[in-house]
């Protein structure tokens, strides 16, 4: 697949996961609205770097990822602490036995909102 129609294909997916989150945050499920808001963050991140480098590497290391966004041009080094906090917003929402807080929940659709946002400027630009 062209990088500029996979930037697209994830850019429509860090939509929708989106507009889930918000959805899920509107229904008091704030674990499942933090890990939609990781997964659109994440998407938007692969849009942004196949839109300005042209590729994006699927990385289990989140460090990895973080550098990866960084190094996509200027759009994504002003994103990496907002990335960088989804990131950690992961292991929490994804991984663990805690619940997510309301307050968290909100946090991480805010910076996934942002990214999306920035994603949408890059890629339909």
């Amino acid at each position: 697949m062209h990088p500029l129609a996979a930037a697209k294909a994830h850019l429509a997916k860090a939509r929708e996961f989106l507009t889930a989150a918000d959805v899920e945050l509107s229904g008091e499920l704030y674990t499942a609205a933090a890990s939609s808001s990781v997964l659109a963050g994440i998407n938007a991140k692969d849009a942004i770097c196949l839109r300005t480098v042209g590729v994006t590497r699927k990385a289990d290391d989140h460090a990895a990822a973080i550098n990866e966004l960084a190094r996509s041009g200027p759009v994504g080094k002003s994103l990496e602490s907002t990335f960088r906090r989804l990131m950690e917003m992961k292991t929490v929402a994804q991984y663990t036995h805690a619940p997510t807080s309301a307050a968290d929940a909100r946090k991480a659709l805010d910076w996934a909102t942002r990214m999306v946002r920035s994603a949408s400027d890059v890629v339909d630009a």
